[in-house]
This record gives structure tokens, sequence and C-alpha cells, in this order.
């Protein structure tokens, strides 16, 4: 086994083996440009190898590495070998082994679920402390003979304060995380997360390892990620290219729908009644009552021939159609062929010549009756019906109807302003037009917040992929957030979905999340309590005479450590609180935020102020699922600063 400074010499091999792969992956950027055999080829190949080279060419400076497994002599698969475990695969030099093997890799698996109880051939499991870019230190747990302890740089990286973006946790994965992770791509997963349980990261790490693992059956349908709001995205924007992956599409699902600009906001009942199951029932009505029956025959001229198709005819193929439950814009194009095969047929048996000229331009002239009888539409035309009340009965009530129908409607579908909910009952309709663009896996996180509608329009991109499901049926915060996992992975087509339950907080320190189960048991939700890696933590309840005070000489005293601050609040709080803080001489940036409640889910912070809990419970409906939001986005120390007496579970 080597020491330190050996350990310090092979980061230099490593350093130098990144330099010889971007040096390689330039010289073929080169090469390639001259080599490929057509026009697209060359293109699509120098996309690929720029795009290798500037992934090469912006590796941090970070640790090369993070671990090493030394197999035992009796091992059948590395009879005693050693392994250098890092973020991304690093070449050696001359074609020989490489000199770090990628965390993803079959053999890096051992890493994460060898123990000394089941030692999987390890003989020796080491992990390696950095400072910045310098090795400072490391740890061996002799598996093989029973030596497991807790690990004093497992825990410093856990505990690691938080400046910045989300990081990877490729250093820190438990094994029932990684179990996770490195579930096959058939297999759709639905994992329930108490806070700090790391189940956003493993939504992540699990996108990274597909990639690696799946790549070419990915590489048509891709993977998308789909977090709740933008903060949330750029907060976890840096973990994928870390792991080396950039081709992954990550956006929510306002961003995903977005096929017209959102200028207008809902009523709570219009937007309740909008994100209905029932709507998709109400709106399928409103599309395929634009289909008529014929009521004259179809005449083709053709030269001196005029071929005729009569109505009887045409209604079969009509209701044929409609009975085949084909997509609306598909069966429009099915009754254009199936009648111009009837007008074939006739020129066929006049001893005409059919070819694809003559089929286009017969297909031309039944357009027409096309229109008449299966219309093309557009889905602002059909939502536009459906909110000026002209669209629902029998399925909403007389009130429901109300609700949603536009109090001053708009002359045309064209000028009309749309809501973030009407994106949802537009995308349903384009979905009934047409299927649209299907991913190979899709990771929805906060999905306890989905709308039964929004789960529809996720269901329809993942039709033939699968999905990796994340959230916390506590932090639910929406009107219609979930009640059951079963019944959201029904709604999104997974019914056969595993379900997991992750119920130890690694960011979450223990007097944190004690005040926190205090609180859950107030709440509508089945969820097991959560338990805490961490017994740390440092846990404050202020009572105050003056709430901006107050927080200003709580955040004052928590930037004297080290991380993020973030001060939680009401969201009509926060504008006062903000300019409080300024006028404090605080500077509010990077390291101290000031964010509304309702936009805290899935951050952290390493310090958080949550000010006045009675004001965010009352905010809203669920105003108590959010206040347990905000109270568990501390990974090192919380203040609860208040004027006003603590809602019930906190008092």
């Amino acid at each position: 086994m080597e020491g330190l400074e050996e350990e310090r010499a092979y980061v230099e091999r490593c350093r130098a083996g990144l330099r010889r792969m971007l040096d390689s992956a330039r010289d073929t950027v080169i090469v390639g440009e001259t080599v490929a055999g057509d026009r697209y080829s060359a293109e699509r190949l120098g996309r690929h190898l720029k795009s290798l080279a500037k992934e090469l060419s912006e590796e941090p400076e970070g640790p090369p590495f993070f671990g090493r497994l030394d197999f035992g002599h009796g091992s059948a698969e590395h009879p005693g070998r050693a392994y250098h475990i890092g973020r991304r695969h690093i070449s050696g030099e001359h074609g020989a082994p490489p000199v770090v093997v990628d965390w993803r890799a079959p053999v890096s698996r051992a890493f994460y679920r060898a123990s000394a109880g089941d030692p999987q051939d390890v003989a020796v499991r080491r992990r390696f402390g950095w400072s910045g870019g310098t090795l400072t230190s490391f740890e061996d747990e002799r598996l093989a003979l029973g030596e497991q302890g807790e690990s004093r740089i497992l825990a410093a990286e856990i505990e690691r304060p938080r400046v910045g973006p989300m990081r990877d946790i490729v250093a820190t994965i438990q094994p029932e995380q990684d179990d996770l992770v490195r579930a096959d791509l058939e297999e759709s997963i639905c994992v329930q997360g108490a806070p700090g349980t790391g189940k956003t990261a493993v939504g992540l790490h699990r996108a990274a390892y597909l990639l690696y693992a799946h790549r070419q059956r990915l590489r048509r349908g891709g993977v998308l990620v789909l977090g709740p709001n933008r903060a949330f995205l750029g907060y976890i924007s840096a973990v994928l290219p870390t792991l080396g992956e950039v081709d992954v599409e990550q956006t929510t699902l306002e961003g995903l729908l977005a096929a017209v600009p959102v200028t207008a906001a809902d009523t709570p009942a219009a937007a309740a009644v909008k994100h209905d199951l029932r709507m998709a029932e109400v709106l399928r009505a409103a599309l395929f009552r634009r289909v008529r029956r014929p009521v004259e025959p179809v005449v083709v001229t053709d030269g001196s021939y005029r071929w005729r198709v009569g109505e009887s005819e045409l209604r079969r193929v009509v209701d044929d159609t409609r009975r085949e439950g084909l997509p609306y814009t598909v069966g429009r194009e099915r009754v254009r062929a199936r009648v111009v095969s009837l007008v074939e047929r006739q020129a066929e048996a006049r001893g005409r010549t059919i070819d694809a000229a003559w089929t286009r331009r017969a297909g031309r002239a039944v357009t027409p009756c096309l229109d008449a009888v299966w219309p093309a539409v557009r889905p602002e035309e059909v939502l536009f019906e459906v909110l000026t009340g002209s669209a629902g009965d029998g399925v909403l009530t007389p009130g429901e109807r109300a609700a949603i129908t536009w109090a001053r409607p708009p002359r045309t579908y064209k000028s009309a302003k749309w809501s973030s909910a009407d994106l949802v009952l537009l995308d349903e309709i384009a979905g009934q037009l047409e299927r649209p663009r299907g991913y190979g896996h899709v990771i929805v996180d906060e999905a306890q917040d989905l709308s039964p509608m929004e789960c529809r329009a996720v269901a329809r991109r993942t039709e033939y992929g699968s999905v990796t499901v994340l959230g916390d049926l506590a932090q639910g915060t929406t009107p219609w957030a979930a009640g059951s996992w079963p019944a959201v992975m029904e709604r999104l087509g997974k019914p056969e979905a595993r379900f997991v339950a992750l119920t130890t907080g690694f960011r979450v320190p223990g007097a944190v999340v004690r005040l926190a189960n205090r609180l859950l048991a107030t709440l509508d939700a089945d969820v097991p309590a959560t338990r805490s890696y961490r017994s740390d933590g440092r846990l404050r309840v202020t009572r105050v005479t003056g709430l901006e005070r107050g927080v200003v000489a709580a955040a004052r005293d928590a930037l004297t450590f080290e991380g993020s601050v973030g001060v939680i609040a009401a969201d009509s709080d926060a504008e006062s609180l903000t300019a409080a803080l300024w006028d404090a001489g605080l500077d509010v940036n990077d390291r101290l935020s000031v964010l509304p409640a309702s936009l805290a889910k899935g951050l952290e912070y390493d310090h958080v102020v949550v000010a006045e809990p009675a004001a965010i419970a009352e905010a809203e409906p669920r105003g108590l699922n959010r206040l347990y939001v905000a109270l568990t986005r501390a990974v090192s120390r919380l203040d609860v600063v208040h004027a006003r007496p603590l809602p019930p579970g906190l008092s």
C-alpha cells in the first residue's frame, strides 16, 4: 500500500493523463475534419469531437480521484489489482490500463457496496481527503479483516459548507442510493425522500449513470430532467457537467410546455379546475366535436374522367377512423388516404396508371372534403372555444364552467392571453392532435406537486421510456398536491414502478430534523419521520419585538460562520426584509440570499433564518407544508425568528 507521497505522485500521473487526453482530442478534431465520408457525417463527427475537446478543456482543477479499491489476491475478476475511482475515466499512457476508473464502471460498484460483512473481494477501501486540488490525507478500511468504522473523511465531505450551486455526491453515495442510481434503464422508480436524503442528487446521478451504461439506446430519445422552478435548475445546473454529461435537457414543466407566452394569471378556482383530470375529457370532446358527418359526395376530376365517392362510403370511412381512437391529425390523414384509395380503385379499374404524382394530385383534390368533415385545427382554437364557455357540458358543474370562462373573451384565439395552467391544457390538446417527442428517460423532481393534468403531460413523453420520480409528500404545497405515490405513478402511466423510501437525512443535521419532525405530525402526509446521519447542527428559536431587527441580527451572526446564508420568509415579507438587510449594511449577494418561501423548495443553505413562521403558514392553504420545506433547507444551523406566536407543532 502506498503512502501519502506516493499517492500525491499518482495525482500528477492522473493530471498528465488528462493533458494527454485533451491533446489527443484536439488532434482528433483536426484529423476528423478531413476523414469523414460525406458532409453529414463530417458535420456530426466534428460536433462530437469538438464537444469532447471542450469538455476536457473545461475539466475542473479538482481532485482526479476520491477513492481506491485494492482487491485481494483471491478475487476471481481482479486478483491483486488496485483501482483509483474518480468522476471520469483517465486513460493510461500508450495503451496501458486507465489510471482512474469512472465511478459508473462496474468495478467501481464495490466502492459503494462493499462492507466488512460483505467485502466483495475488496481487501482495502481507501478514501482520500482533499483541500482544493491538493491531496491532504487518506483513510483505509481493511474490509477483508472486518475493519470498518465511521469515516472522518466521509463525514467531512457530507458536512462541508454549501457555497454556490449543488455539488455531486460521487464520493459519498450510500449503498441504498447506489442501488437506485444503477437501476436498469427499463425500470421506473418512485423515490419518497425525506429532506436531505439526497433524492435530487440520486436522480441526477442516475441520469449520468444511464447515459454511461446505455448511451447508444438513449442517443435518439435522450434524458430529460424536470425541476420545479428556474432557481432550482440554476442550483443543480453544475452537477451533470461535473460528471462529464452535458447532453441532458434540464428545464421546468412550464419551460417544456411553453408553446405560447404566459401573460395572464388564473384565479385559484380556475386553476383548480384547469388542473383537474376531467379537463382531458372536456378538451377531447371539444376537439373531436369538429368531426362531422359527410353530407355530399367527393368528386375528383382526372382529365376527361370524374371519379366519385358517395356519401355512404365517406361516412363509413369517417366512422371507422373515429372508432380507431387515433390522434386527431393522424385520423385526418388516415381519412385522406382512404378516400384517395377509393378513388384509385376506380381509376385502376378503368385502366389509369397510378403513380406518386397522380396520388398527390388526388390527395389535394379531396382536401376541400376533408376540411369539411375533419378540419385542421390548432390547439389554441380548441382551448379558445372551451374558455369562452361553449364546452364542458355533462363533465364540469355550472360553477366550474363559470370559473374557467373568460369574463371578457378576446375576439379571436390570436389575441388571447394565456396562463401557466393554459399551457398544460394546450399541451393536452396538442397531444390529442399528434404524439409529442418522447424521451428515453425522464427524471421528475418535486413530483408531489404535479397536478393530474401535468402528470398526463409527462406521461405523453415517457410512453416508451422510463421515469425516476422524486419527491416528498410532506413537502406538497400546491392545491392538487399528491396524497399517495401510487396515484401519481398511475397518472404517469407507470403503475408498475418500484417504490423506495429514503429516510436518512445526510445533509440536514439532527437538531433541525427533530424540530421538523414535530411539525410533520400536523401535516396531512403519511410519510415516515426523518432520521439524521448527523448529530451536529445548531437550532435557535428566538422571540423578538421587531421582526426586521431580529432577522438582521440573526443574519449578521450567521455571516460570522463559513458557508451560505438563506433568509426565508413569507412571499409578502421578502422585499421588506431585503431592504432591511441592505439598510443594516449587509450585502445581499451569492453568500447571503433572501428568498420567498414559495421558491425555497429543493435549495440548501449552510445557515437558514426562517422569518415569522406564522406568516409562512397563513399565506396559503398548504402553508404548514411550505413551512416544513423552509425549516429543512438548513444543512448546518437554523435560526427561527418570530414576533408572533409559533404555529401548532412548533410552539
